[in-house]
């Protein structure tokens, strides 16, 4: 009896298990930022197994994920608040505290890369950059990654994104900084540093610039151009088919000459006021019916 309660409880986890599986591969699917930002949680918490404080650990993500850049770094909030910390693309400045406190943070960073439109679009305008962004949980818990996040009080400078690779257009009143919020909120603000834009908390960043107005289809020229081109054509063939005729006029008119030389000539006779031919003699003799024959 007891074995079959844990098989059946077993099965049970299971069926779960997979049912949570499927509903997050289908949000996945559906470039929702929320399941890839859990996604890349628990994957965070795998590369945090054994780690030491202080040092930064890339994350693994599955092969179809290959452009994304994923890492993982745990410190301690005194040496946050005495050094602050520079990694990949941000630099968080000293006199930086978590808010709520806790006394161990991770911060895990993302670069979506070749994904970052998949995910994030700004309506009129066109990124730039690719995505970047930055989550901070509770780490206290050696064992584990928090799912709580954390955001930051910020009492030195504010943190400055860095994106090294990107063309920015020569008028630089066009060019945007972009912050993403976890509620889907867009916000926008000026470069004022090249190729640097400023946050004063966790999020997911870029840089955007106008969209290319796309130009109105005239379809009347179209079709003027279809018009002229159809009559053009017209009047080509109708030219081909005059000097084809006139090409089988004349080669006609020749084979009546050459026949008419290579025939024998006529004589002519006047019968009253009228030129007709006749030929030089007969060439069949007349037999008289009634002709009697001795």
């Amino acid at each position: 009896m007891v074995m079959g309660s844990r098989r059946r409880w077993g099965c049970s986890i299971w069926v779960m298990f997979c049912l949570s599986a499927l509903s997050f591969v289908e949000g996945l699917n559906g470039y929702d930022p929320e399941s890839l930002d859990a996604f890349v949680h628990h994957q965070a918490w795998k590369a945090l197994a054994r780690p030491y404080t202080g040092r930064m650990y890339r994350v693994h993500l599955p092969a179809n994920f290959s452009t994304m850049e994923v890492s993982v770094v745990r410190l301690r909030s005194g040496s946050l608040w005495q050094r602050g910390v520079n990694f990949s693309s941000f630099r968080i400045p000293p006199r930086t505290l978590p808010m709520p406190y806790v006394k161990r943070l991770a911060i895990v960073y993302e670069n979506l890369g070749n994904w970052s439109s998949d995910y994030y679009k700004v309506p009129g305008f066109s990124l730039v950059s690719p995505v970047v962004g930055f989550m901070a949980y509770d780490a206290t818990n050696l064992s584990t990654l928090g799912n709580l996040k954390i955001n930051f009080s910020i009492s030195g400078g504010p943190i400055s994104v860095h994106f090294p690779r990107i063309l920015v257009p020569k008028d630089e009143n066009v060019t945007k900084c972009v912050t993403f919020g976890d509620d889907g909120s867009v916000q926008f603000s000026n470069m004022t540093t090249p190729n640097v834009c400023f946050t004063q908390g966790q999020g997911h960043f870029s840089v955007v610039v106008p969209a290319s107005p796309v130009k109105k289809q005239r379809w009347w020229k179209w079709w003027a151009v279809g018009f002229g081109g159809g009559f053009a054509g017209l009047f080509i063939v109708a030219v081909a088919v005059l000097a084809v005729v006139k090409v089988v006029k004349k080669k006609k008119l020749e084979e009546m000459e050459r026949k008419s030389e290579n025939s024998e000539a006529l004589n002519s006779i006047w019968i009253g006021r009228s030129k007709v031919p006749s030929a030089t003699m007969i060439r069949t003799q007349p037999v008289l019916e009634n002709a009697y024959v001795p």
